[in-house]
């Protein structure tokens, strides 16, 4: 097979799945379905692409593809004839605007799909993982990865989700004013986890780029609708300040730079500017919430750019502040890291001792952070210990070499 026809396929695979899937089961009202249907139009793609040459338009090619699929298989499960005839009504919508002479557009419907995985009628513990599969096309087993449970078991819970979808007739549509405020904090957590993959790069370098940039494609459309929701503005503000430090996080060989040593030269400073620009809108508001929170600390770390210096003891009143409105394990971590480098590392390891030790045998920043505070702390036999077990626990390689750097300036400390 030429090269180019896998290529093609697989690029629009990545680019636009969440695309065509919310389009198509937006229509059909079948997740499901509509996942098969345009997996068997990739396959198909795959066989006659390299036959008759990648078509003009792929991203349609798939679309038209797969609304026959969708139709053929609701054929064989024979469904009801009104019901057969609302899918295919739906769906010639989709075969006529793609054979339309030069059209290449059809609607995103990808927002009113978040929307569905948010609904009341499903599991609130599988709202975030169903959304980016479905929405961003991550397999069970990297969204298993990232919430620490099996594959098996994640995958069984992403199937009861869109059955669930299918058989309780949810509606692919964006909920009412009254109703936005429950279902608006899972479509947030979602993105901003969707966003939080590609940053860890768990799928490679170029895969996770493309991840990140949906997440705050996602964020900017989601703002486009409500555009005085204070935490839609936060979380992108958020998102845009840690992006805007992605090519600084790696030197010119490649190694991991941590965010205090890294050259804020480095840094987009008109991303900076935008989510600055974006945290003050928010701030006007007058409801401050835990992404405002997130970003308004990202927002001191890129003050450094400007003052030379890091403000450690504002960090420490904001994650005081991110403590009290969401007490999550990373930010009680961060907030270890941040008091050892504003008072004492003795301070920070006392925090990092008050945290659930079952809650942070798997957590890779905790025996980073550890570590790092033992170190400074003068403490290199324990230090070493703790960052074998960062190591472990990473799947970056660059990470772990930074580790392993660390590690032998502890063994030398130690034996000197």
């Amino acid at each position: 097979m030429p090269p180019d026809a896998g290529r093609a396929a697989e690029q629009v695979a990545r680019h636009s799945y969440g695309k065509l899937i919310a389009f198509l089961a937006a229509r059909s009202r079948d997740v499901p379905a509509a996942e098969d249907a345009l997996s068997e139009a990739l396959a198909s793609a795959l066989r006659v692409w390299p036959e008759r040459g990648i078509p003009a338009n792929p991203e349609a090619w798939l679309l038209v593809a797969a609304r026959r699929n969708l139709m053929q298989a609701a054929r064989r499960r024979t469904v009801e004839a009104n019901a057969q005839t609302t899918i295919s009504i739906a769906l010639d919508e989709a075969e006529e605007r793609m054979n339309e002479a030069g059209n290449s557009v059809f609607s995103d419907e990808r927002l009113k799909l978040l929307f569905a995985c948010t609904h009341p009628a499903i599991d609130s513990s599988v709202h975030t993982a169903l959304m980016l599969q479905t929405i961003l096309g991550i397999e069970a087993r990297t969204i298993a990865r990232a919430f620490v449970v099996s594959a098996e078991a994640m995958s069984q819970r992403l199937v009861r989700a869109k059955v669930k979808i299918r058989d309780a007739g949810i509606p692919f549509t964006i909920p009412p004013w009254p109703a936005l405020p429950g279902r608006l904090a899972a479509v947030l957590s979602a993105i901003y986890a969707a966003y939080g993959l590609g940053w860890d790069g768990l799928d490679g370098e170029e895969a996770h780029h493309s991840l990140a940039g949906e997440a705050i494609w996602l964020g900017r459309t989601l703002l486009a609708v409500l555009p005085d929701e204070p935490e839609a503005i936060g979380l992108l503000s958020l998102m845009l300040h840690c992006e805007a430090r992605r090519s600084a996080r790696r030197d010119g060989n490649g190694r991991y730079v941590p965010l205090d040593e890294q050259e804020p030269a480095g840094w987009n400073a008109m991303m900076i500017a935008e989510a600055d620009s974006l945290l003050s809108k928010a701030g006007a508001l007058n409801r401050f919430g835990p992404y405002q929170c997130q970003a308004a600390i990202q927002s001191v770390h890129a003050a450094r750019r400007l003052s030379g210096t890091t403000n450690w003891q504002a960090l420490t009143t904001l994650y005081a502040a991110l403590l009290r409105m969401k007490p999550t394990l990373g930010a009680r971590v961060a907030q270890a890291a941040v008091i050892g480098r504003a008072s004492s590392p003795a301070e920070g390891l006392d925090l990092l001792d008050r945290i659930d030790p079952c809650a942070i045998a798997a957590y890779q920043p905790y025996w980073a952070v550890r570590a790092f505070l033992l170190a400074s702390a003068g403490d290199d036999a324990a230090a070493a210990d703790a960052y074998m077990t960062a190591m472990g626990l990473s799947d970056s390689p660059a990470v772990r070499a930074f580790l392993a750097e660390r590690l032998k300036q502890a063994r030398q400390a130690k034996s000197s």
